[in-house]
């Protein structure tokens, strides 16, 4: 029988922007093993893509599977996206997007206590987590960065994306998106790598709350990379890249992770994977790989001090 897991909606405000969070946990009485946050990328708001509900499958929702493992898991939806407020004439940068995973910690330490939270984020959802650990330190136990971007070079996707930026800043500070865009996600870098059953629900998922994003993220990866520097990124971290993944070019990946300062961290390549790595078919291995890194224990020997 599948261990049962309950949700919980929260909102906190970040001045006067209200923003959505969303709690799952296990029922079962165990330990506890931590506490999760995760970031949602530039198309789409946070559900859909951490707790996607598949009728028949119980293999859809990661936030679901952690849950079960003894995580406490939370999602946010940054602002401009999902049920978060959307109102403001601004165009929600990775800046911005750190803000609102900033007051996410706070509320979260707030309810469940001051531990570091695990932080998981995904294309852009990356680059804010990441901006959030260089500037919060503190409140980042370990940081997983999947479909992650650097200084932008090599990048095709992004490449592509640059020509149709002034289409988009023409039209105001949010681009449309429907179901043909999201199937796009899933074709662009590699035909066949996504689960279709998934694609489908997924884009179900997205529009029911959305028909328009922010730009400011994709204005930001175009224009303005990088926006993180890996020598301030102090934490224990995981660098997550798709075979296929167009977002980010690999010598831009491996030049970051070589700069990242604390010997714990981990750089994994994800056989058969192309972007939005929870609705492919091989999706349960980049779930092991996020356990697996979550999961790893604190070294006790770390070596003498610079100079001893």
């Amino acid at each position: 029988m599948t261990q049962p897991v309950t949700g919980v909606e929260h909102w906190t405000d970040k001045g006067d922007v209200r923003l959505f969070l969303w709690e799952k946990r296990s029922v079962a009485p165990g330990p506890r093993r931590g506490i999760i946050l995760f970031i949602h990328g530039s198309s789409m708001g946070s559900q859909p893509t951490f707790d996607l509900q598949v009728p028949g499958r119980d293999d859809t929702s990661v936030m679901d599977l952690f849950a079960r493992a003894g995580y406490d898991t939370w999602c946010l939806d940054n602002e401009g996206y999902g049920r978060s407020s959307k109102r403001r004439d601004i165009i929600c940068d990775i800046a911005t997007g750190a803000d609102d995973i900033e007051r996410a910690a706070e509320y979260i330490a707030a309810q469940r206590g001051p531990e570091p939270l695990l932080v998981y984020g995904i294309s852009s959802g990356a680059l804010k987590a990441a901006l959030f650990a260089q500037r919060r330190p503190e409140r980042v136990k370990r940081l997983a960065l999947d479909a992650f971007v650097w200084t932008g070079e090599g990048s095709p996707t992004l490449e592509q994306r640059r020509k149709k930026l002034p289409e988009y800043q023409a039209a105001g500070k949010r681009r449309p998106i429907d179901r043909d865009f999201v199937r796009s996600i899933f074709t662009r870098d590699h035909p066949g790598t996504g689960d279709e059953t998934l694609v489908e629900a997924f884009a179900d998922a997205i529009l029911a709350l959305d028909d328009s994003v922010p730009i400011g993220t994709y204005v930001d990866m175009c224009l303005n990379l990088p926006v993180v520097d890996p020598a301030k990124i102090t934490v224990p971290t995981i660098v997550m890249r798709g075979q296929y993944d167009g977002i980010a070019g690999f010598d831009d990946l491996i030049e970051f992770f070589r700069r990242l300062p604390n010997a714990d961290k981990q750089f994994a390549v994800m056989p058969g994977i192309s972007h939005a790595s929870f609705q492919q078919k091989n999706h349960a291995l980049v779930k092991h790989i996020l356990a697996s890194f979550f999961a790893q224990p604190d070294p006790v020997y770390r070596g003498a001090a610079e100079g001893h």
